[in-house]
């Protein structure tokens, strides 16, 4: 527990110090709205994390304690989406027994890492998994492609290989996450067969899990900003919900753009 302790004592200071006392009404209207885009993009194929988390960033919150509340605040989100995503599951159920507990044993080991490296060591690691990140946001067209050239329908539920992946995915997950459903999309769309809408409703369901399990871990062990936990998971749960039609009405140039955007500020936020 010393080691957990040591990792939060400079977040838990500025908590604790009154630079975060109460939102102002604006931020506490931008956190919402952070939520709701990040449940849209995390419903349509992750990296909602770049929306939520360079805005907690920017109201005030360190960067620890800002990745812990967003995690929280988004498995509400993850929770809608799995349920507007529910027609696609149909028959899911033997693959999600399959691959649940790897993305599930892999987010506790993520979550601890996040708790037990010291706080600067996320300040210098973030910055460069965003940079993974809005990379494989900017070439997502190119892997699905890929992947689906790649698609072998024969395999029904994959191989230890996939399961393997899933694994690291839900490490990914559980220590930041952002990009953790193009990684979990391309391995599954490249390993499994069966239409690409019903393999993503799996993406949404493993990664939704991985979140949960890291906000668990978070919850008895981490310090969390309940206020900003409560905004995101507002947000969260309505974008979740609403995410296919949302993004049925943008183009996906529009969507990329706007998440690497934010990215980019993410990055220079954390840097400077």
């Amino acid at each position: 527990m010393n080691g957990l302790s040591s990792a939060f004592l400079s977040d838990v200071r500025v908590l604790s110090s009154g630079k975060i006392t109460r939102l102002s009404a604006l931020e506490a209207i931008a956190v919402v709205a952070a939520g709701f885009g990040a449940g849209t993009i995390n419903a349509l194929i992750g990296s909602g994390t770049l929306i939520t988390f360079p805005v907690l960033l920017a109201v005030g919150y360190p960067p620890v304690v800002a990745n812990v509340s967003n995690n929280i605040g988004l498995v509400p989100g993850a929770v809608s989406s799995a349920w507007a995503y529910r027609a696609e599951l149909e028959g899911s159920g033997p693959r999600l027994k399959r691959f649940s507990p790897a993305t599930a044993s892999g987010a506790v080991a993520g979550a601890i890492l996040l708790l037990t490296l010291p706080a600067s060591a996320f300040k210098a690691i973030v910055p460069v998994l965003i940079a993974v990140s809005l990379v494989l946001v900017v070439f997502q067209p190119r892997i699905t492609a890929r992947v689906m050239a790649r698609r072998d329908s024969h395999r029904p539920h994959g191989g230890p290989f996939l399961v393997a992946g899933i694994f690291a995915t839900g490490v990914y997950g559980g220590y930041f996450g952002a990009g953790q459903g193009i990684l979990l999309f391309g391995l599954l769309a490249s390993s499994l067969g069966g239409r690409l809408t019903h393999i993503n409703a799996i993406r949404a369901v493993l990664a939704g899990i991985a979140n949960l399990v890291a906000a668990i871990v978070f919850l008895f062990i981490a310090d969390v900003a309940w206020e900003a936990a409560g905004l995101v998971a507002l947000g969260a749960t309505v974008g979740g919900y609403a995410g296919a039609g949302v993004g049925r009405r943008l183009p996906d140039r529009s969507l990329r753009a706007i998440v690497v955007g934010v990215g980019v500020a993410a990055i220079a936020q954390l840097v400077l």
